[in-house]
């Protein structure tokens, strides 16, 4: 499943890229543009949403209480995901779903403003590659989610610039709701209504562009302590 292969792409360490050989100025954009990518991204969210896999796999194998703990692993990251500042509010509406990872077929619009939360990414590139290209992409992506982000880089070398970042966006809310509902009926032993809990959450996830973000959400810089 690809969905879950992202997650897990982006549970470990948040990804970045960096530009082919060409020349300083544009090497150093990317730099910062993969250090900006890196930032967007809820480390809680990240792993909360790979807790969800974890007990969605557990439940559908029967595996009931097994698949308590792992959700509620699950609600305690979205909780804390909450409080950071990776979050940010906005209607569905003004987001603009990427058109290499559109929506599940299952998928309901939030239909007024909600918090969104970051929970996966990954680099992908609109144009067609050459094959060395490709295979060095793909390299990098495997590497980042190995957390070996220098060595992904280096891998990127030789993609070149026309790459985009792609976010995976939670509804915090409604998350917590289908997650809440996929406990409730885990503890009542009914694991398939949970499984079903657990893929409305899936099919509330949004995939959108970080410039899109950027237009919605843009970063705002780190206040400094008191003295």
């Amino acid at each position: 499943m690809r969905l879950k292969a992202l997650f897990a792409a982006s549970a470990v360490l948040l990804t970045s890229f960096s530009v082919a050989q060409a020349g300083t100025v544009h090497t150093t954009w990317e730099k910062f543009k993969a250090g900006h990518a890196m930032h967007r991204l809820s480390v809680d969210g990240q792993k909360a949403m790979m807790d969800v896999f974890q007990a969605r796999d557990l439940l559908a194998q029967g595996k009931t209480d097994a698949a308590i703990p792992p959700l509620y692993d699950a609600q305690k990251r979205f909780k804390a995901a909450s409080a950071d500042n990776k979050k940010f509010f906005a209607a569905e509406s003004q987001l603009q779903p990427a058109p290499q990872h559109p929506v599940s077929a299952n998928h309901t619009p939030v239909a007024n403003p909600t918090t969104w939360v970051p929970v996966g990414g990954e680099f992908i590139v609109s144009e067609t590659l050459a094959p060395e290209k490709q295979a060095a992409l793909a390299n990098a992506n495997k590497q980042f989610q190995a957390g070996q982000t220098q060595q992904a880089q280096q891998s990127l070398q030789v993609v070149g610039e026309d790459a985009d970042f792609i976010l995976a966006l939670a509804p915090l809310e409604q998350s917590e709701g289908a997650l809440y509902r996929a406990k409730v009926f885990t503890e009542g032993r009914q694991p398939q209504q949970a499984v079903e809990a657990l893929n409305q959450l899936l099919d509330g996830i949004v995939f959108v562009s970080d410039d899109v973000v950027e237009k919605v959400a843009p970063s705002t810089p780190a206040k400094k302590k008191a003295n």
